[in-house]
């Protein structure tokens, strides 16, 4: 099988990007493809591939900046070459599920999230880059609805679509018509726990964006001045958290996976209050040991439990200071209930070895059953007789 990669751009390495990698040790050889690649050498390697194939929008001054350049991505991906591979998997969270595909090459999506900016989050994006009013906010309003129109329009040219959870696969479904199959995207786990003794903070981790809420976990340790926050992560909300911040709030900044874990480790809880597709970094805590106050939308009702007798987190209904203070709150009346271990027999659900093995077996049984309905390459002639034999199947599985 001749496999190509699709994933929309590579400048960090997120949560996408495991999954990029999780699919890389699944087909170590396939070739990887985005519209733009402004990874180093260490970081390719990291993920598992050396170099990709990239657009036009490579050459573009500016590119770092690249939300500039959305009206140009539908087009720039279909200008993406595909023609001699047999299966083209799409790891798509904008526009890479929009590749341009043949009638004989399968072609698998496994959607992070649909365009969140174009669909039900356009508002939110709108405010965040403050483009409520005026002629600006009318451009991109256009904008965003020919972006709907182009995204429904390549709807069709997926064969298979994998969702990251079940939040998401009912977004597919109500947005795109089309059933899913859930692949949990992959977590770093360890086998064996590993041992940690907690200190007396609450941690939470991410990068320093407003949609990731972290402003209001911030505000609300205004209403627990006898406990510590913990802020890791870099953004451009970062000036303003601290401004905000009271005496019990610490930022860390940039803390690499090493820092990260250890954090995670000693924390008394992870506190998570943004709606996420997945949400890996909640599977990570619980990894380490570590119960999760999270709210209650999204990928997290999928990943933390909060029922039974050792539950590995609790959750608030509402993004506000008052529910998150609350939820903390009750965490601490609750601690004793919450087991480290049971925290990380949950994570163990989400490791690597299960992605893996999932995605890698949902490729090649749905390539089996392509290709044995493919069109046969035609009668082969014998060349001493000049007679035709049987006709050959395109592809042997």
């Amino acid at each position: 099988m001749r496999v190509a990669i699709v994933h929309d751009w590579l400048y960090v390495i997120g949560g996408a990007e495991r999954v990029l990698q999780g699919m890389l040790r699944c087909f170590p050889d396939a070739d990887v493809f985005c519209l733009f690649d402004l990874l180093s050498p260490s970081e390719r390697a990291k993920l598992g591939f050396k170099q990709s194939k990239t657009s036009f929008l490579q050459r573009m001054p500016g590119i770092r900046h690249h939300t500039l350049f959305i009206p140009l991505m539908p087009i720039a991906i279909e200008q993406l070459d595909f023609r001699k591979y047999d299966i083209v998997i799409s790891s798509s969270f904008a526009v890479a599920k929009g590749v341009l595909t043949g009638p004989d090459q399968l072609h698998v999506s496994y959607v992070h999230s649909p365009m969140r900016y174009a669909w039900d989050m356009q508002h939110t994006y709108l405010e965040e880059a403050g483009l409520t009013k005026g002629i600006a906010s009318w451009i991109a309003r256009s904008m965003l609805h020919r972006l709907r129109i182009w995204d429904l329009r390549s709807v069709h040219g997926v064969d298979e679509y994998i969702a990251n959870s079940n939040f998401i696969a009912r977004r597919i479904q109500k947005l795109y018509r089309r059933d899913s199959t859930v692949i949990y995207p992959p977590v770093s786990v360890p086998k064996v726990l590993p041992k940690a003794v907690k200190e007396r903070f609450f941690l939470t981790i991410s990068r320093l964006v407003q949609y990731k809420n972290t402003r209001l976990i911030v505000e609300a340790f205004r209403h627990l001045p006898e406990e510590r926050l913990v802020v890791g992560g870099t953004g451009p909300e970062l000036a303003r958290l601290k401004k905000i911040a009271t005496p019990n709030v610490s930022f860390f900044g940039y803390v690499d996976d090493e820092e990260r874990d250890r954090l995670m480790g000693v924390a008394r809880a992870f506190i998570f209050a943004a709606q996420e597709d997945f949400g890996i970094v909640v599977v990570e805590a619980q990894a380490r040991g570590t119960p999760v106050i999270a709210l209650g939308r999204g990928g997290a009702t999928e990943t933390v439990l909060t029922g039974g007798v050792s539950p590995t987190g609790l959750f608030f209904s509402e993004p506000t200071a008052e529910m998150i203070s609350s939820a903390v709150k009750r965490f601490i009346q609750q601690e004793s209930r919450f087991v480290s271990e049971t925290s990380h027999q949950q994570a163990l659900r989400f490791c690597e070895h299960q992605f893996d093995l999932a995605f890698k077996t949902f490729v090649e049984d749905k390539w089996a059953a392509f290709s044995a309905h493919l069109p046969s390459a035609g009668p082969v002639f014998d060349e001493n007789t000049g007679a035709a034999g049987p006709k050959q199947q395109f592809r042997v599985v």
